[in-house]
């Protein structure tokens, strides 16, 4: 039997329209434009303000304009996948949501967490049910509500964060085109330097948990820098290596969108020109997730079918990976 190689058929992303400036946040906390940008690179973030909306308010819109996009039938996609960190509620899961207000009624589905390298993972995952034989339209969603964990009381944390869902449909491709390799890697050592505390069953939710603001996002900064910038320089060579793959090969590089300083350092350790690497931290910031899809999306009019583009991704945990593919259309 044909070895099935899995293509990534349409991208589509979704973000709140609300926009939380630098120079609002330093309203909130002591900080300011200047700062943010020096250390972080991000100029704004999106916010979803609305009430009663979550994470899969956005993972099914973005789901809805994907499958507009690429002229396919609700009826037909057989499998979710959702990334994300920030679910609706701990069950039902928020890919069951997702599926109820997308219309995908003959799909199944489940949640995968993997913080920031939650989207690579799933897209992995999927790629293995479309290479099965089993399946031929799998969505894979990157989507987090991260305001719904962040203190903004926290000036080291809450500029960092924003909102927002990107989806892709992978389907067998016609040819050569599409996920070719992956590295992936975990370090459960690594929580105790960014972590969400409490709210799982090791601290289940109470007064003092809340009173000690424990269910926001913890995180050591500089620990967390100086592993991210290891870890994602060393998988994106790796990967780079193991395909004979050059900085000239290369066409795109899509960096999990964290701090600028990371994607640079990373982008440097590979030889590619910044040309090459897919930035939007400055205006959607970092959107765990949904940051690598996001950027597909807002690049899909530059991608030209073969194009060679490396993903790479660092996240709470810790973990990390990168994956290879060649653009299917």
């Amino acid at each position: 039997m044909e070895k099935i190689i899995t293509a990534i058929k349409g991208v589509q992303g979704w973000v709140p329209e609300y926009r939380l400036t630098n120079d609002e946040l330093s309203k909130m906390v002591d900080t300011s434009d200047e700062w943010i940008m020096q250390r972080i690179g991000i100029k704004e973030r999106r916010i979803l303000k609305e009430k009663n909306k979550a994470t899969s308010d956005m993972a099914a819109a973005a789901i809805k304009a994907l499958l507009k996009k690429t002229n396919t039938d609700p009826g037909n996609v057989d499998l979710v996948i959702c990334a994300t960190i920030t679910p609706d509620m701990l069950f039902p899961s928020t890919s069951n949501l997702v599926c109820y207000k997308a219309g995908l009624e003959n799909a199944w589905g489940y949640d995968l967490l993997a913080a920031c390298s939650g989207f690579m993972f799933a897209l992995e995952t999927g790629n293995r049910f479309i290479q099965s034989g089993l399946y031929k339209k799998v969505i894979v969603i990157g989507a987090d509500k991260m305001s719904s964990i962040t203190d903004y009381t926290d000036r080291t944390t809450c500029p960092l964060f924003g909102d927002a869902a990107a989806a892709v449909l992978l389907e067998p491709s016609d040819d050569d085109n599409g996920i070719i390799d992956h590295i992936f890697g975990v370090d459960g050592s690594g929580y105790k330097y960014l972590n969400l505390k409490a709210g799982g069953s090791l601290n289940p939710a109470s007064h003092e948990t809340v009173d000690n603001k424990e269910h926001f996002i913890y995180q050591e900064g500089q620990t967390v820098f100086k592993v991210a910038v290891s870890k994602m320089a060393d998988v994106s060579v790796e990967i780079m290596k193991r395909n004979n793959l050059t900085s000239e090969d290369i066409s795109w590089f899509v960096p999990h969108q964290a701090n600028m300083r990371i994607i640079e350092a990373t982008a440097k350790r590979m030889n590619l020109k910044k040309e090459k690497v897919m930035i939007n931290i400055d205006h959607y910031g970092n959107t765990t997730a949904a940051t690598i899809p996001l950027c597909l999306w807002e690049w899909e009019p530059k991608l030209k079918k073969g194009d060679k583009i490396i993903l790479s991704a660092f996240g709470g945990g810790f973990t990390w990976g990168s994956i290879y593919l060649k653009w299917a259309y």
